[in-house]
C-alpha cells in the first residue's frame, strides 16, 4: 500500500459504449474506508499537430456540453484493443485531420479529472506534417479542419474550452514565449 490506500472492491452502475459508472471503495492505512463515484475511462490521446505556420485544430459539435462548434486539437479514444498510445495518436491524426507526421514527441500524460473519473489522456506533439493516405472517418462525427495561424494563438486560447487543447495551447504559447523554434 504505498499510495496510503487500496482498492477493496467496485460496483458498475451503468455502461455505455465508451464510459462505465458506478463506485468504488478504498480502504487506507489506518483501516478507514471511503466509498467514491467513479466513472472509467479507457484513455484518450491529443495531438498538437504543427508545422511552420499552423497548428492544426478542429471544430466539431459537442452535444453534450451544447457547443455546436468546440474548438480542439485533433484526438481520439484508445478504444481498440491492444493498440498503445502512440499507435492511437497516428491513427486519430490521420482520420480527423488527414494528415500524418514524420516526428511524433510525447509531451504530457495527464488525468482529465481526477476527482471521480480514471481518463487519462497522452498528449503528442505532431511535426513533419504531410497529407496522410485515404482513411475511413466515422460516419458519425462532423468534424470541420481549422488551420490556426501560429501567430494568432492567443486568439484560439481565448476560444477554447476544452481541457486537453487548453493544456496543448497554453504548453506550445510557453515554448514560443521562451523563443524556442516550434
Amino acid at each position: 500500500m504505498s499510495s496510503g490506500f487500496e482498492p477493496i472492491g467496485s460496483e458498475t452502475k451503468w455502461e455505455g459504449a465508451v464510459v462505465r459508472a458506478g463506485i468504488e471503495r478504498f480502504r487506507f492505512a489506518d483501516g478507514a474506508e471511503v466509498t467514491r463515484d467513479k466513472v472509467w475511462h479507457p484513455g484518450a490521446v491529443g495531438i498538437l499537430a504543427l508545422d511552420d505556420d499552423h497548428v492544426w485544430l478542429t471544430r466539431q459539435p459537442r452535444e453534450v456540453i451544447g457547443a455546436a462548434a468546440s474548438l480542439e486539437i485533433p484526438a481520439g479514444k484508445l478504444d481498440v484493443a491492444g493498440e498503445l498510445p502512440p499507435a492511437t495518436a497516428k491513427r486519430a491524426l490521420a482520420e480527423e485531420i488527414g494528415k500524418r507526421a514524420e516526428n511524433w514527441e510525447e509531451l504530457l500524460v495527464f488525468y482529465t479529472s481526477p476527482g471521480f473519473s480514471d481518463e487519462r489522456v497522452w498528449l503528442y506533439l505532431a511535426t513533419g506534417l504531410s497529407d496522410s493516405p485515404e482513411v475511413e472517418v466515422d460516419e458519425d462525427e462532423r468534424i470541420q479542419i481549422v488551420p490556426w495561424p501560429v501567430g494568432k494563438l492567443d486568439e484560439a486560447i481565448d476560444q477554447c474550452e476544452d481541457s486537453k487543447t487548453l493544456i496543448a495551447l497554453l504548453w506550445l504559447a510557453a515554448r514560443r514565449g521562451r523563443g524556442e523554434r516550434s
